[in-house]
């Protein structure tokens, strides 16, 4: 199973990337885990300078908006 940690303080742009992310998976029938990350450090320790951001299996995809959804499907069917 993958697993994604969405990066950010909990605005709504990171909610809408956390519900994206769920809302993909669903549709296309394959389980992933999604992890809220909101400490500050936890986040600089990715090297993220822009929020939401999106760490799959502990590398860093995605950073500074709402993905696609082509790009959440990309990545969970890699």
């Amino acid at each position: 199973m993958k697993v994604f940690k969405v990066l950010g303080t909990g605005c709504a742009k990171c909610v809408s990337t956390e519900q994206r992310l769920q809302q993909v998976a669903v549709r296309i029938g394959i389980e992933v885990g999604v992890e809220k990350v909101q400490d500050p450090r936890q986040i600089m320790a990715y090297g993220v300078m822009t929020t939401p951001a999106i760490v799959l299996d502990e590398k860093l995809v995605h950073q500074g908006g709402i993905p696609t959804v082509g790009q959440i499907e990309a990545w969970i069917k890699e």
